[in-house]
């Protein structure tokens, strides 16, 4: 399986999110700044920022494709094969009921 699941992509598009806002909020807070300097950083902040809106739109569009995929393979699996379903969640509602039960 890879090494990013759901869970951890859906970690990153938040902490992507925070990054940006935080970086935003950077941005407002020294747009006073005079200089070429700040000027030039802060072109280069935004358009970095652009990228990074772009490339989390990407990371969030790829993950809805591949969860719908997903659940579209299940959902064939299940109407394939109702009877190994039916098995695989008791065993899987087995182990659950086993590892509860040691607390």
């Amino acid at each position: 399986m890879s090494e990013f699941t759901s869970a951890n992509k859906d970690k990153l598009i938040s902490d992507v999110r925070v990054v940006i806002s935080d970086a935003e909020e950077l941005l407002r807070l020294t747009a006073s700044q005079a200089g070429e300097g700040a000027a030039a950083l802060r072109g280069r902040i935004e358009s970095g920022l652009k990228k990074a809106r772009i490339d989390l739109a990407h990371l969030q569009d790829a993950a809805v494709v591949k969860a719908k995929a997903a659940g579209r393979a299940t959902d064939d699996f299940v109407n394939e094969h109702p009877w190994k379903a039916v098995g695989m969640a008791a065993g899987i509602g087995v182990v659950v009921g086993l590892l509860i039960g040691r607390r």
